[in-house]
């Protein structure tokens, strides 16, 4: 068992319609640079990208904020409200701006992946290397199948609002995002455990995916993006992988990585792998723009 990370430094940014909690991690890598990483809904930072962060070896500083709906980021009344994803957006360049972050590199996971897409848009000179772990938005399918993926994330979410219905809206919601899990795995439990934390916030944050999924437009995010590395789960939709091929067709910058022996919730699964990718990918990025 490996001892859990303690962050150099963490508090919060104060804002007039969201406290945002982070973590700062500073690491001993020679070149000096930053990596600010996004985790998925209902799981925090901390539990999500620890384990990655530990075996990273080409960052000085690496960012793990708590995003709207989830740990420790919070309204000020301490109460579940509606938001939508542009609003987590402006909440990341707030805190990057009090930090002094203006140049960095980029990861996000599944609601924080595609956070990190919009980011990468709103502010694209300052983001080098990006890694993207099933983000919201890529999970491929026609256009019936998104739709029918979208009703079931909101059947979801307002099971989620409901105390008595809190199981049977997790469950919904896991069988939306990783149908072929093995759903009667000790981890399956860990997961339902953590999900159930703030059960109001995943809601209000997969409502906030939809509306995005309604409004924006995939095809230009897509084209915002520059420097990816993007990872699926081996067990994950088949869509998924094919559709980050179909990506990567297209811009010659784009890598897919299938992760074995994972589901949608791979960051958690094999962090090893993913940090060792990471650490690779990053270095021939590095390596390429010199």
């Amino acid at each position: 068992m490996t001892t859990p990370l303690t962050p150099d430094c963490e508090g919060y940014l104060n804002q007039p319609q969201q406290a945002i909690y982070y973590r700062l991690y500073r690491g001993s890598a020679f070149e000096s640079r930053r990596l600010l990483l996004l985790h998925g809904g209902g799981v925090d930072g901390q539990i999500t990208w620890e384990p990655i962060v530990s075996r990273l070896l080409h960052w000085t500083e690496v960012l793990v904020p708590d995003l709207r709906g989830t740990g420790r980021t919070h309204f000020p009344d301490h109460q579940e409200q509606a938001f939508n994803t542009s609003d987590v957006v402006a909440d990341m360049a707030a805190l990057l701006d009090s930090l002094g972050w203006s140049n960095f590199d980029l990861g996000g996971y599944s609601y924080g992946g595609l956070i990190a897409m919009q980011l990468k848009a709103a502010r694209p000179a300052a983001i080098g290397k990006t890694f993207l772990f099933e983000p919201g938005l890529l999970s491929g399918g026609n256009e019936t199948e998104q739709l029918s993926r979208r009703e079931i994330l909101m059947q979801a979410a307002q099971k989620l609002r409901i105390d008595d219905e809190l199981e049977y809206g997790l469950q919904v919601f896991l069988d939306a995002v990783s149908p072929q899990r093995n759903r009667n795995s000790r981890s399956e439990e860990i997961v339902r455990g953590r999900l159930a934390h703030r059960p109001k916030g995943l809601a209000a944050i997969l409502e906030a995916v939809v509306q995005a999924a309604k409004q924006l437009d995939r095809t230009q995010l897509i084209a915002a993006q520059e420097h990816v590395s993007s990872f699926v789960g081996e067990r994950s939709s088949a869509e998924i992988f094919s559709f980050c091929q179909e990506i990567a067709q297209q811009h010659r910058d784009w890598v897919c990585h299938l992760i074995p022996g994972t589901d949608h919730a791979l960051p958690f699964q094999k962090p090893d792998a993913i940090a060792n990718i990471m650490n690779a990918d990053q270095q021939t990025f590095l390596a390429q723009t010199g």
